[in-house]
Order: structure tokens, then C-alpha cells, then sequence
């Protein structure tokens, strides 16, 4: 069986926890941000985790990160 490959887009944004949960970065963050308030930029800046429905998807793109 040949080795997989790891998909090169995935593993720029997805980072695995100690507990083997994926962590994400918020969407909506990097531009125009002079019209969205302080509050909604404060928190879009936290990660977050990717959620139970996305998860088998993230893991066939990250074959031997997770």
C-alpha cells in the first residue's frame, strides 16, 4: 500500500491538540475589517475547534497528523 499523501492547504490550517481535537482558525478576519465592530473582530481572533460533523473530512486531508 503506498503511502498517502497530506493535502498541503490542510495542513496550513488545521492544528491538532494534545487530546487529538482539531483546532481551526475563524473565517472573516482577514479583510475589510474597518466596518465590522470591535467585539465580532475580538472574537473571530480565537481558534476554535472543527466541529464532530467536519472531523472525518479533516482526517482523510491529515492522514498522519491526527
Amino acid at each position: 500500500m503506498p503511502k498517502l499523501k497530506t493535502k498541503s492547504g490542510a495542513k496550513k490550517r488545521f492544528k491538532v491538540t494534545g487530546s487529538g481535537k482539531i483546532k481551526r482558525k475563524r473565517a472573516f478576519k482577514n479583510h475589510i475589517l474597518t466596518k465590522k465592530e470591535t467585539k465580532q473582530k475580538r472574537r473571530l481572533a480565537h481558534k476554535v475547534t472543527v466541529k464532530k460533523v467536519d472531523e472525518n473530512n479533516v482526517k482523510l486531508m491529515l492522514p498522519y497528523l491526527v
